[in-house]
């Protein structure tokens, strides 16, 4: 039976990926993002997709957003989260308030509330599935980059919490914490790093692999397959888990 499946951050990069494999499940789709013109053109590839265009960082744009929501969908089978800035990368000393109010409200603060508008209809759906997407940097430490750390490992405590919360309600609620995703994001986040550490981009590249067993960066398309096995019949018992994948990484440097 088709799911009804409802993405955060779903327009581009990561987001898109997993909506493309629950939209080629023969899902039925709705992604929100800030980046009308990437939900456009997503339309365009996939015209059964429900889109809706608003800032995340705004609750009252996240309620008109869920309002519409529930017209395009009844209830919900599955919530995707993620909603999620990097924010700076800067050392803890050097980092502003309103920078880290920035990312602490984005990741972790519109995730709630998200969450929180979707638990009664995912309560709809008999056998409802939250997938909240972390980090490695929810597991590892990250130097320079306090704040977002700090958000993905909250999301960490989000997910343990509300699994044992609702799980009388049959929703299981787990998290996925990718590495380094290939793509031109990490790119920009490796020459970041670079700069702060007045290094080169391909030294900061190989130490950024050389600490995992596998000698490359993630493919998203692995990370949409996992929540595609997550919200089946086959995850159906796996709940209130903390899910790696990230080459194995051992540690951030």
């Amino acid at each position: 039976m088709a799911k009804k499946v409802f993405i955060s951050a779903g327009g581009s990069g990561i987001g898109r990926c997993i909506a493309e494999v629950f939209l080629n499940n023969d899902d039925e789709v709705f992604v929100c993002d800030i980046n009308g013109k990437s939900l456009e053109q997503f339309q365009k590839d996939y015209p059964k997709l429900h889109i809706y265009a608003c800032d995340l960082a705004e609750p009252e744009q996240i309620k008109l957003m869920f309002a519409e929501a529930i017209k395009k969908l009844g209830h919900i089978d599955v919530l995707v989260n993620n909603t999620g800035i990097s924010g700076p990368t800067i050392a803890a000393d050097e980092l502003s308030f309103d920078d880290w109010n920035k990312v602490i409200n984005l990741n972790l603060n519109s995730t709630f509330l998200i969450t929180q508008l979707a638990i009664p209809l995912l309560k709809q759906s008999g056998a409802g599935v939250i997938i909240n997407i972390s980090s490695i940097a929810g597991r590892l430490g990250y130097p320079y980059r306090l704040a977002y750390s700090t958000s993905k490992w909250g999301l960490i405590g989000f997910t343990k919490t509300l699994s044992m919360e609702l799980g009388a309600d049959n929703i299981r609620v787990n998290a996925i914490l990718p590495g380094a995703v290939d793509g031109d994001r990490v790119q920009r986040v490796l020459q970041a790093r670079a700069d702060v550490a007045q290094s080169s981009l391909e030294k900061v590249t190989q130490n950024a692999l050389k600490n995992q067993s596998l000698k490359y960066f993630v493919n998203p398309k692995h990370i949409a397959d996992l929540c595609l096995f997550l919200a089946s019949d086959s995850g159906r018992s796996i709940s209130g888990q903390i899910l790696p994948i990230d080459g194995d990484k051992q540690c951030l440097s």
